[in-house]
């Protein structure tokens, strides 16, 4: 009896916690705060080190602004944190770039009175943004300044034929499908203030360009190209080229197999850094090259590393490269030197989840991205003995925000298989108290789960630990983090051993004595929705709710619907569908319908192109024709993963409240369909009103 009482008392305290936390309290997080969540999401060193350009991620105003994605802005942060801003309001400000003496800021946007998007820049010490060229019927893609500061590289798609809009008018729009593309052209330019559009000619490169980087001596042009604009041949067909500037000519190329990252000069112009893959089968990028640019001889750099190469930069003033490496659930900063395969470390595991290397012209000053369990990304700089400073704070009101305690968790699977997954808390969390969780699974499977911030619109974190659930995310095998095998593991064997890893993850968490082993939901997108899909069909007896995003349901329709079939046979299921029928039906969540006995809630952007949104009316049909819990909402205009404020706001309601019906609340029917945004929008008109 006791026993009984003391999980009742357990249960009511959750679900006055839940009450709590959703009502809008001052020291947790909530639904609400989430779409109020702004990070930086480009950082740029000054030449000096003094300062660092940034761009800060703003949401629109719920109930207020226009439809559409966040906004970036410009500022600029000295060394101590002073912040100042240059650009702000209802602006997006993309690829920002210093000018080589450090006077300008560089980047593109689309003004009032622009007709595509166009490169401006504007002076760091006080003065208006000017308008530096434009194309003419065309948007500047990308650009890159040349490290002299008199040239400028830069990619754009052709200009559109004038003749096209009049004939789409005329009726005549019919698409070939995967044909037509046109291709990303490479100019090179002086750099000058031009007032009126430039037509350019070309570079004869008769591919898609991707990407450029330029030497140090402004001589070279490192050229990335694939052989059409399709996202298959960015993924499995890209290759870097060594270019010369005088005579526009390709002069080298690399040979390399599978997926390809960024690509850098060495300061000396003798070796070239790249990150790429092992091979045609490896599904992700994180191998590190070091090439040699008068032979093209290339070779690892790091072989057999555990983890996987997130980002390079050289330093400035010798041949030594700094690097961020992911490492298990942790990343790193380090050194290498070419001669040598060892690397030291500037910032160790755990300080932070690092990313977007820059480094100062004097190699003193190295600025970067980086989040933690507490804040997502901000502008940090290391210096002198690898001091670490923040320098930004786009949350000031997280500091009064209580956070459940987060951590790494390690163990192995029955067949000895090293998992490994991030685990938060419940808010207020006491030992010997079972609660509910959600587990969030990551997409991919090429990706993994970092211990840093955790929290979004999809992916519930310290809001949902604020409500009283445990949120694990775990890595299963597959993932990246661990080295190219480990990420292999899960090849030839879609929803096998890596979902079974899902169940061991949830026996692991039970067994703890932290998770109520009859309250257990689970989410994820793309391939997270997948193993939400799957798991409320052929696991459904380990999962008592699920709620699945742009997910797989059908292997055998999703190979023939996706823009990614290639990368899907060579780094995925290493066979194709009419080798093996059967096999792909049953690894498909569809088949497993009839024995579900988990509520579904399926969301799913209409313009996905990469997993078709008829997964999803497919796993909805087959499960509400046999009777089952299901529900289907498609976000209109939203492609792989909700873009807009208003969609995300939405999603994250209808996720929480699934949640909640079923693992907090108890019901057994689903909760009402609708929400009531007018009420929503209404209350947020008076509450301002009443703040002016």
């Amino acid at each position: 009896m006791r026993k009984l009482l003391t999980s009742l008392t357990a249960v009511s305290a959750l679900l006055s916690s839940a009450s709590f936390a959703y009502s809008g309290s001052s020291d947790v997080i909530t639904i609400d705060d989430i779409p109020t969540i702004q990070s930086v999401a480009q950082s740029v060193i000054s030449p000096s080190g003094d300062y660092v350009a940034f761009t800060r991620s703003i949401p629109r105003e719920l109930y207020q602004d226009k439809d559409g994605s966040n906004y970036s802005n410009l500022f600029i942060v000295d060394a101590k944190g002073n912040e100042r801003p240059f650009i702000t309001g209802d602006v997006n400000i993309g690829s920002i770039q210093w000018s080589a003496d450090g006077e300008f800021v560089y980047f593109t946007g689309k003004f009032k009175g622009d007709k595509f998007t166009t490169l401006y820049r504007i002076p760091t010490h006080g003065g208006e943004r000017q308008a530096v060229l434009s194309l003419k019927d065309t948007s500047i893609a990308r650009y890159q300044l040349s490290p002299n500061g008199k040239q400028i590289a830069i990619l754009a798609n052709p200009a559109k034929d004038k003749s096209e809009k009049k004939l789409k008018e005329l009726g005549f729009k019919a698409e070939v499908y995967e044909l037509g593309l046109k291709n990303r052209q490479l100019f090179i330019t002086d750099l000058a203030v031009s007032e009126k559009p430039l037509s350019l000619e070309p570079v004869a490169i008769d591919t898609y360009v991707s990407d450029v980087n330029w030497s140090d001596d402004s001589k070279q042009l490192l050229v990335k190209t694939q052989p059409t604009a399709l996202i298959d041949d960015q993924y499995m067909k890209s290759q870097w080229h060594l270019f010369n500037v005088a005579n526009q000519q390709v002069t080298m190329s690399f040979a390399t197999e599978g997926k390809l990252g960024v690509a850098e000069f060495s300061h000396d112009g003798k070796y070239i850094a790249i990150i790429g893959a092992q091979d045609k089968h490896d599904p992700a990028t994180g191998r590190l090259y070091l090439a040699e640019a008068d032979s093209g001889k290339i070779t690892e750099w790091l072989p057999d590393f555990k983890g996987h190469v997130a980002d390079i930069e050289w330093a400035n003033k010798s041949n030594t490269l700094n690097f961020i490496a992911n490492i298990g659930t942790k990343s790193v900063v380090a050194t290498i030197k070419p001669g040598s395969n060892k690397y030291k470390s500037r910032v160790k595991a755990g300080k932070f989840i690092a990313s977007s290397l820059s480094v100062s012209d004097s190699d003193k000053t190295l600025a970067l991205r980086a989040n933690t369990a507490k804040h997502p990304n901000e502008v940090f700089i290391v210096r002198g003995k690898n001091k670490t400073t923040r320098l930004t704070d786009s949350n000031p009101w997280l500091a009064d925000k209580r956070f459940a305690k987060q951590e790494t968790i390690t163990f192995n699977a029955p067949d000895g298989t090293e998992l490994d997954g991030v685990l938060v808390y419940p808010l207020d969390y006491k030992k010997g108290t079972r609660y509910p969780l959600i587990m969030s699974v990551h997409g991919g499977p090429e990706s993994h789960d970092k211990d840093g911030w955790v929290t979004n619109y999809s992916r519930p974190g310290q809001m949902a630990a604020a409500r009283g659930y445990a949120v694990l995310y775990p890595n299963y095998r597959g993932s990246t983090g661990k080295g190219v095998d480990y990420s292999k593991l899960g090849q030839n064997d879609y929803a096998g051993k890596e979902f079974d890893d899902l169940v061991t993850f949830k026996k692991h968490l039970v067994d703890m004595g932290l998770v109520d082993s009859d309250r257990v939901g689970i989410t994820g997108g793309s391939y997270g929705g997948y193993a939400s899909a799957w798991a409320a069909t052929k696991l459904t007896e380990h999962f008592a709710t699920s709620v699945m995003f742009v997910g797989v349901t059908n292997q055998l329709s999703k190979f023939g619907t996706t823009d990614i079939s290639n990368e899907m046979h060579l780094v995925h299921a290493r066979s194709y569908p009419w080798d093996k029928w059967q096999w792909y039906l049953e690894r498909s969540p569809i088949y497993w319908a009839g024995q579900s006995k988990t509520p579904l809630l399926i969301m799913h952007g209409k313009d996905d192109p990469r997993v078709h949104p008829a997964q999803s009316m497919e796993m909805y049909r087959y499960m509400k024709v046999q009777g089952k819990d299901v529900r289907l909402v498609y976000y209109p205009g939203e492609g792989h993963g909700n873009r807009r404020v208003a969609a995300q706001y939405d999603y994250s309601l209808r996720l929480m409240r699934w949640m909640d019906n079923y693992l907090i609340e108890g019901k057994k029917e689903m909760p009402a369909y609708e929400i009531d945004h007018k009420a929503k929008m209404e209350a947020k008109k008076k509450a301002k009103k009443k703040a002016d």
